[in-house]
This record gives structure tokens, C-alpha cells and sequence, in this order.
């Protein structure tokens, strides 16, 4: 699902206009008294929790890191990127972004974009619908830098899915596309760990 990504840096643009688009004047003027009577059905102040239909099952653990992504060739590295998508598609899922993060230098600012984003909307709390995962179809290029970082770009899918940005918000559609993940790997306990990454649409 790529707006999420279309986030990464976009993200941050994208769920910012999302978030001010679906603000509205629809909301009581403050300090009017509220007129209608009471009703005899007591409401709940919480926040309804939306169980995923079955077709949106919400995995019970992530995924684990699988022999080839481990090691620091190339070979590896190109490996790491499939495994960190589907460790974005567990998070987008669950809401729980401390798999990837744990996969992630902690000055990656695309990655901390990605995890503030799924803490707030993901299949588990409703706020995704439809075919929300991202699929890897190629790592297109990757090299290894002078200073032994792998640089590179990867092709990733989105599927056609619904958002919700908040439970009260309307859902907006998001069109399945292709868009580029160009993205910086770094060395950490002798595993590749995502440095910098950027998705564009």
C-alpha cells in the first residue's frame, strides 16, 4: 500500500493534507447549550473498536528475518528489502511498527514517518480496507557506497484500498500503483538495517 509510503517523505505531505481535507465546521458552536432530549439508550464515551472482515486478518506475530537477508552482500541486502516490506505490511496491519523499527537505524527519518503513521491507522483499528499490502517486484539497482552502505531503488506495488485517517473521517480511496522506494542500507551487527528510505509515487 503505498501511500502510506507515498509517505515516506511524501507521507508526511500526504497525511498532512488528508488530515487538514477531512477537518470540517461540522462540529457544535462551542458554548451553545444542547437542546435535544435526552435519550433513553445510554452511548459509550469510547472509541469503537472495528474487527477486520475476515479477508483482513491481522497477523499474530511479524515476520522473521529469513537466512538470505542475513550477512552483509549484496546478495543479502537485496534479500533485506523484500523482508522489510513485509515487515511494513505488518505493521500497516497491526498498528505495531516495532518490528521494522528494530530493522531500521533510528535516525531514519522516512522510517519514523511510516511507524507514526500505522500507530494511528491500520487494518486493525479499521482505518485500512481492501488490499492494503505492499508487493515487492524489484530491486532495480543496488550498490555498494564508499563508505560500505548499499544504495539503490526497488519497484513496490500498492493494491486498491480504503483509508480512514481518524474512526470519524470518510473513507478516502486509494487507487492501486507503482512507485519507487530508493533507499539506503547500513551495517549493524554484521545485518543490513534500513538507513534512509523514501517512496515515491
Amino acid at each position: 500500500m503505498t501511500f502510506r509510503n507515498r509517505l515516506a517523505i511524501p507521507l508526511a505531505v500526504g497525511a498532512l493534507t488528508a488530515a487538514l481535507a477531512a477537518c470540517s465546521n461540522s462540529s457544535p458552536e462551542a458554548g451553545r447549550p444542547d437542546t435535544a432530549p435526552p435519550s433513553s439508550v445510554e452511548t459509550s464515551e469510547t472509541t469503537p473498536v472495528v474487527t477486520p472482515s475476515p479477508s483482513q486478518s491481522v497477523p499474530s506475530a511479524p515476520p522473521t528475518r529469513p537466512a538470505t537477508a542475513t550477512g552483509s552482500s549484496l546478495a543479502a541486502g537485496e534479500a533485506f528489502i523484500a523482508y522489510y516490506v513485509d515487515l511494513l505490511n505488518y505493521s500497516y496491519a497491526t498498528g505495531d511498527p516495532a518490528p521494522f523499527l528494530a530493522a531500521s537505524d533510528k535516525g531514519c527519518l522516512g522510517c519514523q514517518g511510516v511507524a507514526d503513521y500505522t500507530r494511528k491507522v491500520n487494518v486493525k483499528n479499521g482505518g485500512i480496507k481492501g488490499d492494503y499490502k505492499d508487493k515487492l517486484v524489484a530491486v532495480k539497482e543496488i550498490y555498494r557506497g564508499e563508505s560500505g552502505r548499499l544504495g539503490g531503488s526497488a519497484t513496490i506495488k500498492s493494491g486498491t484500498y480504503e483509508e480512514r485517517l481518524t474512526p470519524t473521517a470518510s473513507p478516502v480511496q486509494q487507487t492501486s500503483s507503482d512507485g519507487t522506494m530508493e533507499f539506503t542500507l547500513s551495517s549493524n551487527a554484521g545485518d543490513w538495517v534500513m538507513y534512509e528510505m523514501q517512496i515515491d509515487e
